[in-house]
């Protein structure tokens, strides 16, 4: 018996409803999706790469704050490169960076496009608040993180003794401040994470306050293995807003759920 495929009279394919939609056009939305996001950050890249030095001076104001005190009348605040290719390699680090953050905002919007059409009326007039406040937080959490990270240096130069002399290498500051800001934005999703399961039904608030003695254990417990620093001021910034999230995720679903 013959196989007979269906045969396309007109030049256009018919157009299906998003929820219609087979495999491969969600594969091929989902790809369309991430290149125009890698655009984005592409862009983002070359923006940042010729900035580099404003957002050089930038990064390097919490350690100048701290290392100049000791530094003598004239003295410049540097950071130390020990390879020819250290001043490259910082660049393209920072642009990479760069990239990330200036391109978060395409990013978020691709990913709302791509989740749009699945979802009932009801749940789309939560994702732009979503997004929203995705792009709020993260932003809030890298802020509180270079704010912090002045108080960090400085506990972490007075527990090595007065006697250390401190001098850092370019790459190892910048890819601790870089890293701890990353770390700050991306734990202050957590508030977004809670509330978007409450509205899916995977938690309830109920459940949520009646585990809260544990989930603040948690909190401190994860914080202090995976926080970059290590320092109380860099811990206690972080777990404290994640505690307060955690109070308000209840009191949104609460609402929500009304």
């Amino acid at each position: 018996m013959a196989l007979r495929l269906p045969i396309r009279r007109s030049g256009k394919a018919p157009r299906t409803k998003p929820d219609e939609m087979t495999l491969l056009e969600h594969l091929g939305e989902l790809r369309r999706r991430i290149l125009i996001s890698a655009v984005a950050v592409l862009l983002g890249g070359i923006l940042a790469f010729a900035i580099y030095s404003d957002i050089l001076n930038v990064l390097m104001h919490p350690y100048c704050s701290v290392v100049t005190n000791s530094f003598r009348p004239g003295d410049r605040c540097s950071l130390l490169v020990t390879s020819p290719l250290d001043g490259l390699n910082l660049r393209f680090k920072v642009a990479v960076y760069g990239g990330i953050f200036f391109g978060l905002p395409v990013i978020l919007y691709q990913l709302w496009k791509f989740i749009t059409p699945g979802l009932n009326p009801n749940e789309k007039r939560y994702v732009v608040p979503f997004m929203a406040a995705s792009l709020s937080l993260f932003a809030l959490g890298a802020g509180l993180a270079y704010l912090v990270m002045g108080h960090a240096l400085k506990f972490l130069q007075e527990i090595g003794g007065p006697k250390l002399t401190f001098f850092y290498q370019a790459t190892s500051y910048l890819s601790f401040i870089l890293a701890l800001m990353a770390a700050f934005g991306v734990a202050f999703e957590f508030p977004v994470v809670l509330v978007a399961l409450e509205l899916l039904g995977v938690v309830s608030p109920q459940a949520l306050a009646k585990r809260r003695r544990i989930a603040i254990v948690v909190i401190f417990a994860v914080v202090a293995v995976f926080i970059p620093s290590g320092d109380p001021f860099s811990l206690l910034a972080m777990t404290i807003p994640l505690v307060v999230f955690y109070e308000g995720a209840i009191v949104i679903g609460r609402l929500a759920r009304r």
